[in-house]
């Protein structure tokens, strides 16, 4: 489209978000997005509107209505079915390019990773990846370093304004997106201050799901964009969808989980084993800290923290998890977090709503047996 340009910032407005349904059923990830989108949007004070694709979704509109969006750009085709790279692509590029979103998120999935990237180069935009915390405003932003970052407080409140090609240039309208760097030992903001939209994936379960609202479900408004596509334009063809499961432990779903850390190092194994029975005795699931994982303990999904998995269970067991900035960034919105550390000053403490200063290996037995002795008396 001869009309587009990336660099005219001016030409863009509204948040858009993709919205990535799989066989007829929007994924969460999606829901979460729409849920973050709408406090972008009201940030901006713009619209949030929702792009999906598929064969036969119209019905799902209502639910992203319901979540916030104002409106759903619906691109209905039997080439939309399955999810194939070159169709998709197609039909979001035209989109973007013919109704220019100054902002748009896609979920950290498998086809949000493959999708973004490539949409990014053809609208000649940049796109930050596997963000964790999403801005626009200002004072929410330097509210957000100030609790999650080791940046001076003076230094924090003198933010403002970022050199662009040797000029400073004011952010207070730019997308902060903020994602772990070097492994996660570094947090940084990125912003894309030259060109529209900016673009950023979104790691699952960071986001906070808002509440359903039926009057906004009702009120959402649907538009069919005139998209072409042909056959011509996909180059691979999806044959049979044949689906394998293997079992993987659900820690975002989880209403309890137990995570081990470095602090089982002196008897992994049975660490492990106590982590698993507590588990087990609460209906939970077991995690692990970064260290843990790299130790080879416990299988990468099993992560928690800032580049494994984001939770927000009912209760927290931290074992043996000093607390790095990295770790508490996972599991810090957790309704209840109980601690276990043989060091007093371990930054875990800092957090937890109960603290127990000692031994994991006599302390966890000790719990395990009072959580029985509970659940026989009722």
């Amino acid at each position: 489209m001869e009309s587009y340009n990336s660099t005219n910032i001016s030409e863009f407005k509204n948040v858009w978000v993709f919205c990535e349904q799989r066989g007829g059923k929007l994924m969460p990830t999606t829901l979460e997005l729409i849920s973050e989108g709408r406090k972008l949007a009201d940030e901006l004070g713009v619209d949030l509107c929702g792009l999906l694709l598929g064969k036969d979704v119209e019905g799902l509109c209502k639910e992203l209505g319901g979540h916030g969006a104002n409106k759903i750009y619906l691109c209905d085709s039997p080439l939309l079915e399955t999810y194939t790279t070159d169709a998709y692509t197609k039909v979001i590029v035209d989109c973007v390019e013919e109704y220019k979103p100054e902002i748009m998120v896609f979920g950290a999935s498998n086809i949000g990773r493959d999708l973004a990237p490539r949409c990014a180069a053809r609208l000649h935009t940049g796109l930050c990846a596997d963000c964790t915390h999403l801005d626009v405003d200002m004072p929410i932003y330097k509210d957000f370093l100030k609790e999650s970052s080791t940046l001076a407080p003076e230094k924090i409140d003198g933010l403002g304004t970022a050199l662009v090609l040797g000029e400073k240039h004011d952010v207070s309208r730019d997308l902060k997106m903020t994602r772990p760097a070097f492994g996660g030992h570094l947090m940084a903001t990125i912003i894309c201050p030259r060109f529209r939209p900016a673009m950023a994936t979104v790691r699952p379960g960071v986001m906070k799901l808002s509440a359903y609202d039926e009057a906004k479900a009702v009120a959402v408004s649907v538009e069919r964009p005139a998209f072409a596509l042909s056959d011509s334009d996909l180059k691979t063809r999806v044959r049979e969808v044949v689906k394998a499961t293997r079992e993987l432990v659900d820690l975002t779903g989880a209403d309890v989980v137990v995570s081990v850390g470095r602090g089982i190092g002196k008897d992994v194994e049975k660490g492990i084993a106590l982590a698993e029975e507590l588990a087990s005795v609460l209906g939970g699931v077991v995690g692990g800290s970064r260290a843990a994982i790299d130790s080879g303990w416990l299988p990468a999904d099993h992560q928690v923290g800032q580049t494994g998995k984001t939770v927000h269970p009912k209760m927290y067991f931290a074992l043996g998890i000093s607390g790095a900035i990295q770790h508490k960034a996972g599991m810090q919105d957790s309704e209840n977090i109980i601690a276990v550390n043989k060091n007093s000053a371990a930054p875990i403490f800092e957090i937890a709503d109960y603290g127990i200063c000692g031994d994991l290996f006599k302390v966890v037995p000790l719990l395990i047996e009072s959580f029985k002795e509970e659940q026989q008396s009722k």
